[in-house]
């Protein structure tokens, strides 16, 4: 293959508002003002309404936002037609993860060191400063957590199976593992309304035992990384039937994650077993800031005393179990 050295360069700033069939219309003119290559801003699927297309979310598509495919052969076949050429910054280092569009950022996320993708990014999973172990930091939070939380500024939504914490407009998916004490109080709540074999409670027990039964979310092996990939989508597509067909699953879920809310006033970020410690959490989630719904409250001390809290900030969170 011959090697071909470009000899004048011309930038095109690709993005919604300049595509590849602008910039096929302006072949003629380049070629005419001595061009022999056009310079393309990077190409691939970047952020939705991205500018300048180097908050790249995908590098295995073209982003759709420039046109399709036959779009940029096209381009490429008017360039060849002239003997011009088309170089491509592609942006191989870094990705955006502003975004919950970042599959594998959000996939990271979720699953910690057991996502698939988690080799592609640079992450220290055991830093000298214990408290971040296995523990992802991102310093997302606009003030201190204690006034966070007591701004009710963190919520846990739900959507097609899997949960997820919000914070302003960013939106942070929560590990399989970690929503147990968001499905657990969904069994109380049909036990007190249907008898035990019922097909709704005898489904909604067999999701709790399923999302124990998970490979946590530290498994490097590629088999228990596959096997998590594999169940926790079929966890996720089971409780979306259920929570789809039962209107006592969902009137449950609703009150679960209600009740998540109005008790995320109280947790804390202490560790475990911490001897100081009047509220014990039992890990954070894959939203920033420690905002998991699995800080659990001690029952033994007020509500009140999360306010000893307050002028404690941590931006960590631990991609779920």
């Amino acid at each position: 293959m011959t090697s071909r050295i470009p000899i004048c360069t011309y930038r095109l700033q690709f993005n919604k508002d300049f595509n590849f069939r602008d910039a096929t219309a302006l072949v003629d003119y380049l070629q005419a003002l001595g061009v022999s290559d056009i310079y393309a801003s990077p190409l691939l699927t970047a952020r939705p309404g991205s500018p300048h297309g180097y908050d790249v979310i995908d590098h295995g598509r073209v982003n759709p936002e420039l046109g399709t495919e036959s779009d940029l052969d096209a381009l490429a076949a008017a360039l060849k037609a002239r003997g011009m050429g088309l170089l491509l910054d592609v942006v191989p280092n870094h990705m955006c993860i502003a975004s919950p569009a970042n599959h594998w950022w959000s996939d990271v996320l979720e699953n910690g060191r057991s996502s698939p993708y988690a080799p592609f990014f640079d992450i220290d999973w055991h830093p000298p400063k214990s408290e971040l172990d296995e523990k992802v930091l991102l310093p997302v939070l606009g003030r201190q957590y204690g006034r966070v939380l007591e701004g009710s500024e963190i919520r846990i939504g739900y959507s097609a199976g899997g949960f997820q914490a919000h914070y302003g407009g960013a939106v942070f998916p929560i590990g399989p593992r970690t929503i147990l004490p968001l499905l657990e109080p969904i069994v109380t709540d049909l036990h007190r309304t249907h008898p035990d074999d019922h097909p709704d409670v005898l489904e909604m027990e067999s999701i709790v035992t399923a999302t124990k039964n998970l490979p946590t979310r530290w498994e490097t092996d590629p088999e228990k990384i596959r096997e998590r990939q594999r169940e926790k989508e079929i966890v996720k597509r089971r409780l979306d039937a259920l929570v789809s067909a039962s209107a006592a699953v969902r009137d449950a879920l609703e009150r679960s994650r209600a009740a998540s809310t109005r008790w995320s006033r109280c947790w804390r970020t202490r560790p475990i077993g911490s001897p100081t410690g009047a509220w014990r959490p039992r890990r954070s989630t894959t939203a920033a800031s420690s905002t998991s719904t699995t800080w659990r409250p001690s029952a033994s001390k007020s509500p009140r005393c999360w306010r000893r809290c307050t002028r404690r900030r941590s931006s960590s969170c631990a991609p779920g179990r």
